[in-house]
């Protein structure tokens, strides 16, 4: 395809956003006090299906159901948890889903928190990805997503107490 069919077939438009059409998406930011000391946040990764990346469970938003119904139910379905769902997003960030032909989709992805209260034995995604429970901080560092990454630093700052941040 020569440069000017490739630019009016994707719709390219020096200036504009990267993000202009795409595709809305919802994850679920799964948190728990730590077991160890009891005092400390740990977030929930899951690895992706395909390139094993670490991110947060997310999909998209079912019909029948909230976009914050739609995040807890990927956090049951991708890893096995369930507890108390935000009602409203506690951030967004926007990555470049990829697609089974190879292409990739601009989303944009609205984050809910959920408080876990309960961790399943039996899930349906469990034979598929692999699950870890870590402080904030290491989780940041884990998350390929730019967005992702300093959504999970403004989520330790609104949850941590100021003196525990100094601390850490």
């Amino acid at each position: 395809m020569d440069e000017a069919n490739h630019a009016e077939h994707v719709g390219a438009v020096q200036g504009e956003p990267l993000f202009r059409e795409h595709g809305k998406q919802v994850a679920a930011l799964c948190w728990r006090h730590s077991p160890k000391n009891g005092r400390g946040l740990e977030v929930l990764l899951i690895t992706s299906l395909n390139s094993k990346r670490w991110i947060v469970p997310k999909g998209w938003v079912e019909p029948d159901l909230s976009p914050a119904e739609s995040a807890a139910r990927e956090a049951f379905e991708e890893a096995g948890v369930t507890g108390k769902i935000s009602p409203r997003p506690v951030g967004s960030y926007h990555y470049l889903k990829e697609r089974k032909d190879g292409g990739g989709v601009p989303c944009s992805v609205e984050v809910f928190a959920l408080a876990v209260t309960k961790q399943l034995d039996d899930w349906p995604e469990k034979a598929v990805r692999e699950l870890a429970w870590l402080p904030l901080d290491e989780a940041a560092v884990r998350v390929a997503e730019p967005g992702l990454r300093e959504m999970l630093k403004d989520f330790r700052k609104q949850h941590m107490p100021a003196k525990a941040r100094r601390a850490g």
